[in-house]
């Protein structure tokens, strides 16, 4: 049986930082327009998404994970991987292996910290790492108010670096009527940025 085929690689970072709402969507889109998720979830990440949303992830190992995802957000076969906190051998630890594009949805500001000082401690903080270093696209997408000193000069910091900080700042021209509107609206932005076609919202003009 011929395996599918997917028109790019994208790997999504979610931590422990409210706004859940903003990765989940953000993979549900991705998986949508057949893109490739390799999708690396903090224990703080997964502890806010039971806190956060109507999803009870199930306790077990990472495979039990990933296939209940698989199967929420409808992943075709290989379309979604997900890697543990520690996988060193994993595409996304090596420069060899790690997709041109990397965003870190939502982003605590521990995380700005640490891959902003290169930590490395664990995959989410190698990853960003390996995509600052390759010179790939790294987005941030911090959700905290308000910002410290520390927060704002980590951000300054990563961005001199290469990196996008891409805050949970929703505009509201659009007239959302709901929360899945305000959602969509920042997952609209990360999906241009990405270059995947999204129709959640018309672009300025449209």
């Amino acid at each position: 049986m011929q395996q599918p085929t997917f028109d790019k690689t994208v790997t999504l970072a979610m931590t422990g930082a409210s706004g859940a709402q903003y990765g989940l969507r953000l993979l549900q889109c991705l998986l949508a327009a057949n893109v490739r998720v390799w999708l690396l979830l903090s224990d703080a990440a997964q502890v806010v998404i039971n806190t956060e949303t109507d999803l009870q992830l199930p306790e077990g190992d990472d495979d039990i994970l990933q296939g209940f995802l698989a199967d929420r957000f409808a992943a075709k076969e290989g379309q979604l991987t997900l890697f543990g906190k520690r996988d060193w051998f994993s595409p996304v630890a090596s420069g060899t292996g790690a997709p041109a594009s990397m965003v870190v949805c939502p982003a605590s500001g521990g995380t700005l910290s640490a891959v902003a000082c290169g930590a490395s401690n664990n995959l989410i903080e190698r990853a960003a790492d390996v995509a600052l270093k390759e010179r790939r696209q790294l987005i941030l997408v911090p959700r905290e108010a308000p910002y410290s000193e520390i927060h704002l000069e980590n951000m300054l910091k990563l961005t001199r670096m290469g990196a996008m900080i891409l805050p949970a700042s929703p505009g509201f021209y659009q007239k959302p009527s709901t929360v899945e509107d305000i959602v969509d609206f920042v997952v609209a932005r990360l999906l241009d940025q990405l270059g995947v076609e999204q129709k959640l919202l018309p672009h300025w003009g449209e």
